[in-house]
């Protein structure tokens, strides 16, 4: 069965950096993708960074610069590093996954996502 856990949330100054961690289990497509996707008080949804199992990367405009993804191919684990972190950045951050997809120069989405993970809460205070 397909399991998400996310961890490394928490509560951080303007300025400050996170490493969030998302464990994935379970998969036996050739091919997927993990979406980090944020979701704000108001509910709005925004889709941070994807990333494919080759390792092809996007990220959303407001985060370019600032936040990467990568993944490590042997223990199965996304990573989200954030540096620079704004008030803005305060969102519930949920890594979620697609079968079938590889990422190409177009921005992340959150649309077809077979897999959910429950969330970490990232809160940055000025």
């Amino acid at each position: 069965q397909v399991r998400l856990v996310e961890s490394g949330g928490g509560s951080v100054q303007s300025g400050g950096s996170l490493r969030l961690s998302c464990a994935a289990s379970g998969f036996t497509s050739s091919t997927y993708c993990v979406t980090w996707i944020r979701q704000y008080a108001g509910k709005e949804l925004e889709a941070v960074a994807s990333i494919d199992k080759g390792g092809s990367a996007s990220y959303a405009d407001s985060v370019k610069g600032r936040f990467t993804i990568s993944r490590d191919k042997s223990k199965k684990t996304v990573y989200l590093q954030m540096n620079d972190l704004k008030p803005e950045d305060t969102a519930m951050y949920t890594c979620a996954a697609a079968e079938f997809c590889v990422v190409t120069a177009s921005p992340p989405n959150y649309h077809g996502m077979d897999y959910w993970g429950k969330g970490t809460q990232v809160t940055i205070s000025s």
